[in-house]
């Protein structure tokens, strides 16, 4: 029987035109997690951030790629760092028979598991080398090593046979964790193996769907916003989604059709800053591997210039003072006809840990920062992890959409 099936986190048919909104009530089983504060890597958040943005254009332009539901027209390798952000939600992931459990960050904008980075792998009667290597770059680190397949333990009863793993022989920039859990579209891993370098990689979701343990192939994911760990705050549903963590319907929209954000979780939508409209409707994606929002620079420009906010040097984000953050208005995000509220609060860094980005205590953030390029690039904005945390997201491979919905924090005051 297929199930429905949920990881909990520990911080840290083509669709037509019209969107659907849904509710999906299915049952899940939690699955605890973990949460690492990266106080080591890079306390610039902005330029961690705006690097993996640049390398999802990058190799876009390399050569051009369609997503299509499995496999990208490509023949070069997609990277995206995902390391040395400020927060990593972290998933405690089984490999092997008895299970070593690694703790893999969890990453919807890239799509090879490996593991290797710390803690060796080790081999069990499960394992099995391939004849290919595998090697992904990305902004601020790289990993480079074998492909293997091995037993992937989820949860009990959530367990996947002979599943495609990187086992890295070389890496730099994973301090503190032991590899990827890569949740992106499964093109993402088209010429990251050698020399199958046509070869799509399934990613655990397709394996769990395609060997019977989940009923759909989707998942769906519920962030909450923190000031201090260790916290649980959060979930991961295989083949579902939990009606106990969003609010209201969930809407629907297909990824869009706009490279390159059509190669990754990639949506339409548009920002209004209050009533001004600061992004006129353009493509971008969802991406849980990106601490912030980031947003093309003319909107950034214009964002700045509405909030009187000005640059802070040593953090690389925006700073307002507690006057100007007293008149901060919302962000409006409409996404197919549907508006998402992020709130004054929700635009602010939470000040409990303005040490682990290098700022003043007491001082106020912005989560909003420049992407680094204009508008009309395909890719002009990325909705990150301080968007997911208000917003519970679905990730659908079979019909090729996102969906989003409110939680019970959207409009929360906890930063």
């Amino acid at each position: 029987m297929r199930s429905v099936f949920a990881l909990a986190l520990l911080l840290p048919s083509v669709l037509a035109l019209i969107p659907q909104v849904v509710r999906i009530n299915e049952p899940s089983i939690p699955i605890h997690f973990a949460v690492k504060f990266n106080a080591t890597g890079s306390a610039n958040i902005v330029e961690a951030d705006r690097a993996r943005a640049r390398l999802f254009a990058k190799k876009t332009l390399e050569k051009a790629t369609i997503f299509t539901g499995s496999v990208f027209d490509k023949d070069t390798t997609i990277g995206v760092p995902v390391t040395d952000s400020a927060v990593s939600y972290i998933a405690s992931v089984g490999v092997g028979n008895p299970p070593t459990q690694y703790n893999l960050i969890v990453d919807t904008g890239s799509s090879n598991t490996w593991v290797g980075a710390s803690q060796a792998y080790n081999p069990t009667s499960t394992s099995s080398k391939t004849s290919d290597s595998v090697q992904v770059s990305y902004g601020s680190g790289s990993f480079s090593g074998d492909e293997f397949t091995d037993q992937v333990t989820l949860a009990s009863g959530l367990v996947i046979k002979s599943q495609s793993i990187g086992v890295a022989t070389t890496n730099t920039g994973f301090n503190g964790v032991d590899g990827i859990l890569g949740i992106g579209p499964a093109g993402l891993t088209v010429g990251t193996l050698s020399p199958g370098s046509s070869t799509s990689i399934p990613t655990v979701t397709d394996s769990l769907f395609s060997q019977g343990s989940i009923s759909s192939n989707l998942l769906g994911i519920s962030f909450e916003p923190t000031t201090s760990a260790p916290k649980v705050n959060g979930q991961i549903t295989f083949g579902g989604t939990d009606s106990n963590k969003f609010t209201g319907d969930i809407t629907f929209v297909p990824i869009t059709s706009t490279p390159p954000a059509s190669n990754f979780w990639g949506l339409d939508q548009s920002i209004k800053y209050g009533n001004t409209s600061i992004l006129p409707t353009t493509a971008g994606i969802l991406d849980t591997g990106t601490t912030l929002v980031l947003i093309a620079t003319d909107a950034f420009l214009l964002y700045k210039q509405q909030t009187g906010a000005t640059p802070d040097s040593t953090t690389g984000l925006l700073t307002v003072s507690e006057s100007q953050f007293s008149k901060l208005e919302s962000l409006f995000f409409n996404v197919g006809g549907t508006t998402f509220e992020l709130t004054a609060n929700a635009q602010v860094w939470p000040r409990a840990l303005n040490d682990l980005i290098g700022g003043t205590p007491g001082s106020i953030y912005l989560i909003v920062a420049d992407l680094g390029n204009n508008s009309g690039e395909g890719l002009d904005f990325i909705n990150g992890q301080s968007f997911l945390e208000r917003f519970y997201s679905v990730y659908d491979t079979d019909n090729k959409q996102v969906g989003l919905a409110t939680t019970p924090f959207t409009t929360a005051s906890t930063n």
